[in-house]
């Protein structure tokens, strides 16, 4: 897998994301404890506040922001965005009230929202090779699931050593770093469409919601959201009221999620080299309901909390992480950044419909009643996924006609299928292109 790193643009890339993600994961706990120093008792109700601005900010942000700065040199725009959200890390700690927290938190969520998938967008472009690209995709995944796991451990070294207001440096650093290894890697360009802004800003979601696989996707972004929302949201209620338990096990069931989340990336590369996209996804989603459910049946057992929070977090990284293969087929190269916009933004939209309904239901009634409900969301979403995404599945189909009077024939029944234009001439119908003469 690592092999992938051979090549030395990619390579400069994944280091970016390695350190800023680091950086992140320290602001993550600095800034709980920044909430608690200066709200107290409110600091639950701040870090509330300040997720749904994260999310409000990644629904609404990303698919306008890739409009802008799409044109712009890609490199340029990365760099900046890094630096944008290196400042506004190195002002928090200077913060002495709640609203200013807010809007810093917004700037640098925003800054992420805008930097995330045009990022996301220049893999395909430096690897276009899919095999070469899964595997990206997969060290990806297994940086994510290692911050996690990680990141909690190295703030309280920290710790031990510094204030909090310290860690909002490391994150300064780790967002600096990443802006220099961006600068040192060769970024391909590839020219925009000229475009009206409103065209351009909304052809990400237009592309996404008339491509069947990618509805079927969006599904299972829903299934996934629902039941890592389970998992996140109720943890801590559910180790230290539900079963008893003390902090330290909180720690334990989370790492446990993570465990099974790196676990499932790492066999991630050789199971689509045996199956299909649409197997390894669907049957993950199904597998993530299933799991809901039983542990409404097995509530109030550490044992089997263990187990369907490591298998919960194995069935998400198998259900997402193959999602960024089906953006790349999906789009040509000058659409990518909308297109992986508009998942960015669709996907968090999942998260933020799901993250406060998970403790809702768990505070208004109970932990098996917050199992039955999201593993009841989970179902459906699979379900739909299932119905949504063609078996038949190609990634491109192209058609040669000669006959002219064909070519409009066709191209009349394609407009009735919904399809939509791409870039050299091509119509896309669903998941397929037709190729016209230019």
């Amino acid at each position: 897998m690592i092999s992938v790193l051979r090549n030395s643009a990619y390579r400069n890339l994944f280091g970016a994301q390695v350190v800023a993600l680091t950086g992140t994961g320290l602001a993550t706990v600095a800034l709980g404890l920044l909430a608690y120093d200066i709200a107290g008792p409110g600091a639950g109700a701040v870090l509330g506040t300040a997720l749904a601005i994260k999310m409000i900010a990644y629904v609404g942000v990303a698919p306008i922001a890739t409009a802008l700065l799409g044109a712009l040199p890609r490199r340029a725009v990365l760099i900046a965005l890094d630096v944008v959200r290196a400042g506004v890390a190195a002002v928090l700690p200077w913060v002495g009230e709640v609203w200013q927290i807010y809007v810093l938190i917004f700037l640098l969520q925003a800054a992420s929202a805008a930097f995330t998938p045009l990022f996301q967008a220049t893999i395909p472009e430096v690897l276009p090779d899919e095999r070469e690209y899964t595997r990206a995709i997969t060290l990806s995944r297994m940086a994510y699931d290692l911050e996690s796991l990680l990141s909690p451990a190295l703030a309280a070294v920290a710790l031990a050593l510094v204030s909090f207001h310290q860690l909002f440096l490391g994150t300064a650093i780790g967002f600096a770093a990443s802006a220099l290894l961006v600068l040192s890697a060769l970024v391909p360009q590839p020219k925009p469409l000229p475009r009206k802004w409103y065209d351009t800003t909304t052809r990400g979601i237009r592309i996404y919601l008339t491509t069947p696989r990618l509805r079927g996707l969006l599904a299972v972004h829903l299934a996934a959201a629902a039941a890592g929302s389970m998992v996140f949201v109720n943890t801590v209620a559910y180790v230290r009221d539900v079963l008893g338990r003390d902090a330290s096990d909180v720690a334990i069931a989370l790492a446990v999620n993570g465990a099974g989340s790196l676990a499932a990336a790492f066999a991630l590369p050789r199971l689509l080299d045996r199956f299909a996209d649409r197997v390894v996804v669907l049957r993950a989603a199904v597998a993530l309901a299933v799991l809901l459910l039983l542990g409404a049946m097995f509530a109030g057992d550490w044992q089997a909390l263990l187990l369907v929070w490591g298998l919960i977090g194995a069935g998400c990284s198998l259900a997402l992480t193959p999602g960024a293969r089906l953006l790349r087929r999906s789009a040509d190269p000058v659409d990518r950044p909308a297109l992986f916009a508009a998942d960015f933004a669709l996907s968090h939209a999942c998260w933020l419909l799901c993250y406060p309904l998970a403790g809702w239901v768990a505070t208004a009634a109970n932990m098996t009643a917050a199992f039955v409900v999201l593993g009841a969301i989970t179902a459906a979403a699979a379900i739909v996924a299932v119905r949504l995404w063609p078996t038949h599945d190609p990634e491109v189909v192209e058609h040669n006609h000669h006959d002219l009077e064909a070519h409009h024939e066709h191209l009349h029944d394609a407009v009735l299928a919904g399809g939509v234009w791409t870039h050299s001439h091509e119509f896309r119908i669903d998941d397929h292109h037709v190729r016209w003469p230019r």
